[in-house]
């Protein structure tokens, strides 16, 4: 068995679709429910597993929901789940079989709404993994989750290691790196795009750290017309991504 990280945390999750893939993926994850009346004949399988396995579960008003979950977007159910464990590079690339895929390194990616925007993208064009930097505090939220709409259950979250090392063993592996850049990169759409390959994402503001972006084998920018400075970090992934799909 692969050595995780550390022992996994639990989390407040609300939304249907987020709490449905827990359900799908990791029911024993559930520690936890609430709902209300009007969720309950849409959750019966969940309510009938948590049952079943002394799961607590109660049928609670609206306003307990808004309140347990902290936002008024619960759609009507919220539950305690334990956390996915998060996996080192070294142990994920180990599990990894050969031929295309794609995975998300995110360098200072932070508000949990582009998490989760990025996450229900990464599932749909089946993403591999988000690697997190060493010194990131970055995990899935309840709202990401709930953003992510069942998409934080598909992606694996993985810790790297130092950047140079980091580099280092993905490219052992058979994964090129692309930069992406507001400006100054190859026009993605020009681009060959490698059939193994990690995309660096940038922060949200300050954008990607350039001493990184100069240590990639690609460095890539969307083209558009110049009418706004850039997509946010969570459209441009999904753009990325596209091309990436586009391309094999």
């Amino acid at each position: 068995m692969a050595m995780q990280e550390s022992v996994a945390r639990e989390l407040r999750m609300y939304g249907v679709n987020a709490v449905r893939a827990v359900f799908a993926q990791r029911p024993e994850a559930l520690r936890k429910l609430w709902l209300s009346e009007e969720r309950v004949d849409a959750m019966r399988d969940v309510l009938k597993w948590c049952a079943s396995h002394r799961v607590g579960y109660r049928i609670v008003p609206d306003d307990d929901l808004r309140k347990l979950a902290a936002s008024s977007h619960h759609e009507g159910v919220v539950a305690d789940v334990v956390r996915a464990p998060m996996p080192r590079l070294e142990d994920w690339l180990s599990t990894r079989p050969a031929g295309r895929d794609c995975a998300l390194w995110l360098d200072g990616v932070g508000n949990p709404h582009n998490l989760g925007a990025i996450l229900r993208s990464a599932a749909h064009f089946g993403v591999g993994a988000l690697l997190i930097p060493r010194d990131s505090d970055l995990q899935v939220s309840g709202a990401a989750a709930r953003v992510a709409e069942g998409g934080a259950e598909a992606v694996t979250l993985v810790r790297l290691p130092a950047a140079d090392r980091a580099l280092s063993m993905l490219r052992d592996a058979g994964y090129a790196t692309a930069a992406t850049l507001v400006d100054g990169g190859d026009d993605l759409f020009a681009l060959d795009l490698p059939q193994r390959l990690v995309y660096v994402m940038g922060a949200e503001q300050s954008g990607m750290d350039r001493g990184l972006a100069a240590s990639c084998d690609l460095r890539a920018s969307i083209p558009g017309t110049g009418a706004v400075e850039s997509l946010n970090v969570a459209s441009a992934t999904a753009v990325l991504l596209a091309a990436w799909a586009r391309n094999i």
